[in-house]
């Protein structure tokens, strides 16, 4: 997926550069362009050989300058093409947690089937409010960004709803290393597990674990989100990856299908979170 975005950057940049070199006011150096827009010449380069995205405003600016203002519609088309499929958290997150857990929401709403794989944390729809709670402080820390935790607890409280409603199913696998992973207070992490031992008798919540002794035929690599087989979410420490190409949504499904066969459920589920849940007894 980088290698696609990185394309798409390169190509946009070719786009800029074209501009400059056949602009209807006569060839614009590079230098020439940085002065007109009060720009740092590095800033040209770097648009045109595909190593800075442009913001909108770039794109306006840089039409208006070559004396292509109608040139932005068809810039602006491409920068949406690439950007709507790489949502980098530092933009996602400018404005809290909240905004982006209302975004998930109405991306789950339309939804009647997830497939899940969660590597490292308890999935959102599953989580208490002290865990969430947890999750949420762990990572404005680490974005530096605005610290709205108690509204973006209660967004994915309410986007649990979505477990109640008629004609929904979570396909939930979990690798037991994220029921293990000390991101709260044990207590918390208690609660988290008696949760899920609940979660598992729900009609709408298929819950398979993957033991941390199961043998695998795949590693157990990023956590996914699958909508009804037609777009896959993905994420990294610096952004989310929406990928909806067939090909892609039909590899993240077989990834899925392979982890599944490595996963227990039902009463053996059960007692690999009775497992986690009593060596936070002990500790």
């Amino acid at each position: 997926m980088s290698t696609d975005y990185q394309r798409a950057r390169e190509e946009l940049g070719r786009r800029l550069r074209e501009l400059r070199s056949e602009s209807p006011r006569g060839r614009l150096t590079g230098t020439a362009l940085a002065g007109m827009l009060d720009w740092p010449q590095s800033k040209i380069s770097k648009l045109e050989n595909g190593r800075q995205t442009p913001t909108a405003e770039d794109l306006r600016a840089w039409a208006d300058a070559t004396g292509r203002p109608e040139a932005y519609e068809e810039l602006h088309a491409r920068l949406r093409g690439f950007e709507s499929q790489i949502r980098s958290w530092r933009r996602q997150l400018a404005r809290g947690h909240r905004p982006v857990q209302e975004a998930w929401s109405a991306i789950t709403d339309d939804a009647h089937a997830l497939h899940v794989w969660d590597s490292f944390v308890v999935n959102g729809l599953l989580q208490t409010p002290d865990y969430a709670r947890a999750v949420f402080g762990h990572y404005s820390m680490l974005q530096n960004s605005p610290r709205d935790t108690e509204d973006a607890v209660r967004a994915r409280m309410k986007r649990q709803e979505w477990l109640y409603r008629p004609g929904r199913k979570l396909h939930l696998l979990m690798w037991e290393g994220a029921l293990h992973a000390r991101v709260a207070p044990p207590e918390v992490l208690a609660a988290q597990c008696d949760r899920l031992v609940g979660a598992v008798g729900l009609d709408t919540v298929d819950l398979g674990i993957v033991p941390l002794d199961a043998a695998l035929s795949i590693p157990p690599a990023n956590a996914f989100w699958i909508f009804d087989d037609r777009l896959v979410i993905t994420e990294d420490w610096h952004a989310e990856l929406y990928l909806d190409d067939a090909p892609t949504v039909a590899l993240y499904r077989r990834v899925w299908d392979t982890l599944r066969e490595s996963a227990v459920y039902g009463a053996a589920a059960h007692r690999a979170i009775s497992r986690v849940r009593r060596s936070l007894d002990a500790g």
